[in-house]
């Protein structure tokens, strides 16, 4: 109970010293445990058929074909060279590979959902560029509606000067508009009697990647697809036992910014935080097989780790921008006090899933690992990342997209589940 409630205050000065020192230019995107409830009717969306690129290094341009004219929002970005373009939430019918090639300015562009109601185009630059022009043409001599960019090239200065501060996205608004819709239905209906407190234990399952981010891809399937498939699943097995509540940071293909997914689970309370990945090697780095368990570590534990952590900590700059709040030095020595204790929560769930998975589960050569991943870091919740397999590898790829084999291996993390949270109750005792 000491340690406990040592923890406890720990933990306060922590969230304390975190509120007044943290500071950060864009306001984190909201994301709700289920989004499936959206106001927004799927058939009312703007449809984008075709993209292209035309121009040369000096100038280039970008042309979107839609069904019907658009709003939209275009800045620039350093460190890398990005322009992003945010536009209310679009259907996107474009042919496979839109985007892989680029021209000119633009060495390659992707595009997403990243917030409900709200869509993104990240443009990756070859260089400094300046937008010299941005706009939408209305239909007319049977053309449809086309949202133009025009990009040209400047030297590093012309741009750093360009980035003015009224630039810097702002996606609240967005947000704001399904949110005043969600509370105008609210208030249409009359209350309710408040529930019951549900006092079950919370699991929140994070599939990574989605949205304008499509994490690794091989033979056609993409990262984000899968896992979402298997965390859905491991959703509805563990949900059936009744004895948690079980939380999503995403139910559909939505861009989620790493710090959204952390505070997803300590706004919840979790009792555990289960993040899902598959890792894949570029070719000229050979094969490599199995599932494997990270968790959080400031040092990786083998270089493999370390490549890792920086690939999946690099998805919020995929999502054209960085939304994540980084701790001042002092914050950081207090959350990481109050950190201690949840570690090793994790490394004792990352060893009870370990001993199940590897009787169902075609493991790595060393499944436990630990590396600096930031979707780890909630100092208060025990969180561990599973790499599933690679899709590098075929066999790997012939297990994920397999629903007999991820039927087994939902089935293994459920009893990792359980056997964590009997020995946690047994420790805590019926005082605590």
């Amino acid at each position: 109970m000491a340690s406990r409630a040592n923890h406890g205050v720990l933990l306060a000065c922590a969230l304390v010293c975190a509120a007044v020192l943290l500071c950060s230019d864009a306001t984190p995107v909201g994301a709700a445990e289920d989004q499936s409830s959206d106001p927004i009717v799927a058939s009312h969306f703007p449809v984008a058929t075709d993209a292209r690129l035309a121009g040369d290094a000096k100038q280039t341009r970008f042309v979107l074909d839609l069904d019907k004219a658009i709003q939209f929002r275009a800045f620039a970005l350093a460190d890398p060279y990005r322009v992003v373009v945010d536009i209310p939430q679009i259907s996107f019918q474009l042919a496979a590979g839109t985007g892989s090639a680029g021209r000119g300015l633009i060495k390659a562009f992707r595009y997403g959902l990243v917030m409900p109601g709200g869509s993104r185009i990240v443009f990756d630059l070859t260089g400094p560029a300046r937008i010299a022009n941005s706009y939408v043409l209305d239909a007319a001599n049977g053309q449809p509606p086309r949202l133009v960019l025009e990009l040209e090239q400047v030297d590093r200065t012309s741009f750093v000067q360009s980035l003015a501060v009224e630039s810097r996205p702002e996606l609240r608004p967005a947000i704001a508009d399904v949110a005043d819709t969600a509370v105008a239905a609210e208030a249409a209906v009359a209350p309710k009697p408040a529930a019951p407190p549900d006092l079950r234990p919370v699991v929140v399952i994070d599939p990574g990647h989605g949205g304008i981010d499509n994490g690794t891809q091989a033979g056609g399937e993409a990262e984000k697809s899968l896992v979402l498939g298997f965390g859905l699943a491991l959703r509805d097995r563990i949900e059936k036992s009744g004895k948690y509540r079980v939380v999503m940071t995403r139910t559909d293909d939505t861009f989620i910014p790493l710090a959204d997914r952390v505070r997803i689970a300590r706004n919840q309370s979790a009792a555990l935080f289960v993040s899902i990945h598959a890792d894949a090697l570029p070719r000229r780095e050979g094969d490599a097989q199995g599932a494997t368990i990270y968790t959080l570590s400031d040092r990786a534990s083998d270089a493999e780790a370390e490549r890792l952590a920086e690939a999946e900590n690099r998805a919020d700059a995929i999502g054209g921008v960085n939304l994540t709040e980084e701790p001042t030095d002092v914050a950081d020595i207090l959350i990481d006090l109050a950190q201690r204790e949840t570690r090793t929560f994790s490394n004792r769930f990352a060893r009870l899933l370990m001993g199940e998975m590897k009787s169902t589960v075609r493991m790595h050569k060393h499944p436990l690992k630990s590396a600096g991943f930031k979707v780890l870091k909630a100092p208060d919740v025990p969180s561990v990342l599973i790499e599933l397999g690679y899709v590098s590898n075929k066999g790997d790829l012939e297990h994920l997209v397999s629903e007999n084999w991820r039927s087994r291996t939902v089935g293994s993390m459920a009893q990792a589940i359980d056997a964590f949270f009997a020995k946690r109750l047994a420790t805590a005792g019926p005082a605590n």
